[in-house]
């Protein structure tokens, strides 16, 4: 009798166990288990592609909670980036490289692909002396020194915030400024002349990074990042008008600058060769007379590539 009790009991907590386990297995997912992101961008035309993922959805269809951040100041980027506030962030090549020397744990995960013309005040033809607004440890200095070095004797007017570069051409405190789109089309609609260089590179010196702190415990959301990123890439690549419209309404921008942004040639996740970042490290290394000790496979992730 006390042995037959016994199986009674045991099948009882085992009926009980069972159902339990059910349950668990069909309950809805807690919205606290849906990976997270913070990631910040610029008002530039590499966001696009993370625009266009936000508005089609893209990131909650695979599961990823990301949230992205525009910042008009690439200091204030940056900051937020090394202070744990961001655990991604599109970043110029330059300050990336002084941020690998300074010891900063952070890996490029793809290169992006931007569009920076120039706006101009005045003819340059008719003067070899010119004023050029940029930032100073950034892409604007080195694409500047790229395109003009040669051309013109350059005093180099340091300004982090794009808005006050458009200002400053405006007033005629600046000869030319360095100008991403599609702000530089905003500048183009207000009477500024845009001249754009022929980019001789496969490459433009912009990147999607994340910190090493993210790449340890978010590796599966930042997968998803760049699944979600890749689809909005074809998406572009099929129909440019997508990456147009979708910049105009995150940057609240006019719509009349629609037909006037030069948009680059969108690529999937990919990284930069081992050359271009060479190229770039030269660069940082003259500019800024520091020997810069880090190996390409040290500032690199390449496990997000055709996921």
């Amino acid at each position: 009798m006390k042995k037959l009790k016994a199986v009674i009991i045991m099948l009882i907590c085992t009926a009980i166990a069972a159902a339990g386990c059910s349950t668990a297995d069909n309950k809805e997912p807690d919205i606290t288990e849906i990976p997270k992101l913070k990631i910040g961008v610029m008002p530039a035309a590499d966001s696009a592609p993370i625009f266009l993922a936000e508005e089609k959805g893209y990131f909650k269809e695979l599961g990823l909670d990301a949230e992205i951040q525009v910042y008009t100041n690439a200091a204030n980027r940056q900051s937020a980036l090394q202070s744990g506030e961001l655990d991604g962030a599109m970043v110029d090549l330059i300050a990336f490289v002084n941020n690998v020397h300074n010891g900063f744990d952070i890996k490029i995960t793809t290169s992006t692909d931007g569009s920076f013309p120039f706006l101009v005040n005045k003819d340059l033809k008719e003067k070899k002396n010119i004023k050029v607004g940029m930032m100073e440890v950034s892409v604007t200095n080195f694409l500047s020194e790229e395109y003009l070095g040669d051309k013109y004797e350059m005093e180099k007017v340091y300004i982090n915030e794009i808005p006050a570069r458009l200002e400053m051409i405006k007033a005629g405190n600046l000869d030319i400024a360095n100008i991403p789109e599609p702000m530089a089309s905003m500048g183009e609609l207000n009477g500024l002349k845009k001249v754009v260089y022929e980019n001789k590179d496969d490459f433009m010196p912009e990147a999607m990074a994340f910190t090493g702190k993210a790449l340890k415990e978010k590796e599966k959301a930042i997968e998803l990042f760049h699944r979600a990123f890749d689809k909005a890439v074809d998406d572009i690549n099929s129909d440019d008008t997508l990456a147009r419209e979708v910049l105009i309404e995150k940057l609240q921008l006019k719509p009349e600058i629609k037909d006037k942004i030069i948009l680059p040639v969108y690529h999937k996740t990919r990284l930069p060769d081992e050359a271009y970042i060479r190229k770039i490290v030269e660069w940082v290394e003259k500019i800024q007379n520091i020997k810069v000790n880090v190996k390409y496979d040290d500032m690199i992730e390449g496990k997000f590539i055709n996921q």
